[in-house]
């Protein structure tokens, strides 16, 4: 199984702030729908109390501390060995990685492949994305918006 990341990264690596997204671009949302559905999408517990429900087509996994966090319709584990193994046994192709900060660090290391939408603006914000090293890593610009507000572009990391 392919584990891949998706996540919108600023030009100065912010993605968050205050538990919230610092942008709302539609052409972003449509991409991460048509990339994330029929999969598996893990995430923290804080980035599914952001998001604040499941997401049709896809099976939520979620990651938390808390052995009594539940959330009907959706897996919660405490720990990433424990999603990945579900994922596997469940027969996914592709495990997508969709946050926060913390999970994205986690994961990082065992991604093969990041879909990034690179948001060609700087934004003040709590929680960054971990650095990605250009050594490790093949990029492909699949589609830019430069016209959009905030400017933005869609990239494909694959791993080295």
């Amino acid at each position: 199984m392919k584990i891949s990341i998706i996540v919108a990264v600023s030009q100065n690596g912010v993605i968050g702030d205050k538990k919230k997204l610092l942008w709302h671009i539609s052409g972003d949302f449509k991409h991460f729908k048509e990339i994330t559905t029929g999969h598996h999408i893990l995430m923290g517990q804080t980035t599914y109390e952001s998001i604040g429900k499941l997401l049709p087509g896809r099976t939520s996994l979620i990651l938390s501390f808390d052995k009594n966090f539940k959330v009907p319709g959706a897996f919660v584990f405490g720990s990433q060995e424990e999603a990945i193994k579900f994922a596997e046994g469940s027969g996914e192709k592709e495990l997508m990685i969709i946050g926060g900060g913390m999970i994205y660090k986690t994961f990082l290391p065992l991604a093969q492949k990041i879909y990034l939408t690179r948001i060609l603006k700087n934004y003040e914000g709590d929680v960054t994305f971990p650095e990605i090293k250009k050594s490790e890593w093949n990029e492909k610009i699949i589609e830019k918006h430069p016209k959009e507000d905030p400017p933005f572009e869609f990239v494909e990391l694959t791993k080295k």
